[in-house]
């Protein structure tokens, strides 16, 4: 059941419940980007956060690409560390949580030689000015992690763009804090179409419904803060993590994540592995205290990730297949984006 709320619906929630209609009625009709960068192990946070709608959408019929940004970790890096042992690592995260290299494209930046090309064109319908503004970027700059910004930094959204639309991409699901990102891709698509004719179509958003899941220290979960519980985590590490979360004194357990954010996130992680209620949740442990309350979450994570854990086992056995899904993947990539290169190309009358 919705709960009555006196907030207005944002045009851009609105939106996406339309969205949400006609991906039921007409999958088929709509094609998604979506990626991560290989910077370390995908956690609980991402596999409830983004992953499983990966899946879902995979699922019902939408034809879905999945991007490992390799490019892109050199972002707000200096160099990329363990760049391969990453690669494979989220390889088999997402063969273990469902995603079918049948179904789904799975490519990773530096194999798709023409999707960076189009970078080049579409940093010329963009000023330096718009991509200054944008606060997306601003955040990553107070945040990063190198010596000095670089100049790749400033052009992150143009490069996600690129993504976007080399395979003609029309939906693509964010959270709230990505839809500046989002509004890069639709203008240089929109300025593209105005100055050369229709290639692009502008792509919505499809807002992410996910939850919030706070780290085993009370913070934002993050693969560079060491406070996440990881895919690929055993379950007695998974215990181990989740022992030592923090939570509070007061004994009776309550769902109430604006004044007890780390009991919260932990009720909130049981319930969704339970598929229940996070207060339905809450009320059944009472006062059972911590001790309860991560128990029942160990519990709770480790029966949800044992088959995912048992696919990853399963797959890591054979290595050499796992790589030539990617291979697989990235040829059907670079084949949609030297035809679409090729669009671009003659739109803008270049020579060939």
């Amino acid at each position: 059941m919705t709960a009555v709320t006196d907030q207005p619906v944002s045009p851009a929630v609105r939106r996406s419940a339309e969205l949400e209609q006609r991906i039921a009625l007409d999958p088929s009709g709509f094609r998604v980007l979506s990626g991560d960068r290989p910077t370390g192990a995908l956690h609980l946070g991402h596999y409830f956060g983004t992953l499983r709608n990966r899946v879902r959408l995979q699922d019902l019929g939408v034809d879905v690409f999945v991007l490992i940004a390799d490019y892109q970790v050199l972002t707000d890096r200096d160099v990329a560390e363990r760049l391969s042992e990453h690669v494979e690592g989220l390889l088999l995260d997402y063969l273990a949580i469902g995603i079918d290299p049948a179904r789904t494209t799975v490519f990773n930046h530096s194999a798709v030689p023409a999707l960076n090309q189009l970078l080049l064109p579409f940093l010329s319908l963009v000023s330096v000015a718009e991509l200054g503004r944008n606060p997306t970027v601003k955040d990553e700059i107070a945040h990063s992690r190198q010596a000095a910004v670089s100049g790749l930094m400033y052009t992150y959204p143009v490069h996600q763009a690129a993504d976007i639309l080399f395979c003609k991409g029309n939906l693509v699901p964010v959270g709230q804090d990505q839809l500046p990102h989002l509004e890069v891709t639709r203008t240089i698509a929109r300025r593209f179409n105005e100055r050369y004719g229709a290639v692009f179509p502008e792509p919505d958003a499809l807002l992410s419904a996910a939850p919030l899941l706070l780290g085993t220290d009370g913070t934002k979960m993050s693969k560079s803060r060491h406070n996440s519980v990881a895919l690929g985590a055993s379950e007695d590490e998974t215990a181990r993590l989740i022992k030592g979360a923090t939570t509070d004194a007061d004994r009776h357990i309550t769902y109430d994540p604006e004044t007890r954010p780390g009991v919260s996130s932990l009720v909130l992680l049981a319930a969704l592995c339970l598929d229940r209620a996070p207060h339905a949740v809450a009320e059944e442990i009472g006062d059972g205290g911590a001790a309860a309350l991560k128990r029942t979450v160990t519990e709770a994570v480790n029966a949800t990730m044992a088959p995912i854990r048992a696919r990853r086992a399963e797959y890591a056995r054979d290595m050499g297949q796992v790589r030539d899904i990617l291979r697989a993947g990235n040829e059907r990539a670079n084949a949609v984006a030297e035809a679409t290169l090729d669009e671009v190309r003659e739109a803008m009358g270049m020579f060939r």
